[in-house]
């Protein structure tokens, strides 16, 4: 058993797949890469017959589009129905990756620690863009020294610490649940894995949920002087 769950433990690891130059590029960049332009051409796909009446596969994304929608509203109201680029890009990509998983021999790029941290910090750049945007940089310079101008060290810590908690929760999750779901299968190979990988549907859902709600909340608080 122990053989068995070291082999796991390997095969969840990130190995490189070719390089260029002094750079390594590691089997989670090209199954991201891959997972990007799949989605691209999804996408596009889906969306190059649109119509006044939804009908089929428009049917389903504009239920994805109210959905995101359900997640900003209650943060930023209809003013935040503006940030929809931003916010959905987040979720449906997280989202995607987190189901690579089910293609075999494919990890999902999400549970590489590396991959969870250029989301989080590609999020938090995204939110003080957004606040830059809606604020102007006098008015995005003077929130960090409130409520009192000494708050700006706590304020500032607070942005260099959100990333690293977007990352470790997304990288966290993924990774046992990747771990989980390989034992089991290599413990007890039929039936017993399957309701577990149904129930990683569901981790994968949320945490995509969670990571997005996070980043239309950090949005939110960034230009609630605006609105």
């Amino acid at each position: 058993m122990e053989e068995r769950l070291a082999h796991l433990l390997e095969e969840v690891e990130p190995h490189t797949v070719f390089q260029i130059g002094p750079v390594q590029i590691t089997s989670s960049i090209v199954n991201m890469w891959a997972a990007m332009i799949l989605l691209a051409v999804l996408l596009w796909l889906l969306t190059r017959r649109l119509s006044f009446m939804p009908r089929g596969a428009q049917t389903l994304l504009e239920l994805l589009v109210e959905f995101i929608w359900g997640i900003t509203d209650p943060l930023m109201g209809r003013h935040g129905r503006k940030f929809l680029p931003v916010i959905g890009t987040f979720f449906v990509f997280i989202l995607f990756l987190n189901f690579a998983w089910f293609i075999p021999g494919v990890i999902p790029p999400t549970s590489d620690l590396s991959v969870t941290a250029g989301l989080a910090v590609t999020a938090i750049i995204a939110v003080q863009v957004v606040a830059i945007r809606e604020l102007g940089f006098r008015r995005y310079v003077g929130r960090f020294f409130k409520p009192f101008p000494p708050m700006v060290i706590m304020n500032l810590i607070e942005q260099v610490v959100r990333p690293f908690s977007l990352a470790l929760r997304l990288f966290g999750n993924l990774f046992g649940e990747e771990l989980v779901v390989g034992a089991f299968a290599a413990l007890i190979p039929l039936l017993v894995p399957v309701p577990i990988m149904l129930l990683g549907l569901i981790f994968g859902f949320i945490q995509a949920f969670v990571f997005t709600t996070l980043t239309a909340t950090y949005i939110a608080e960034a230009v609630e002087e605006q609105h």
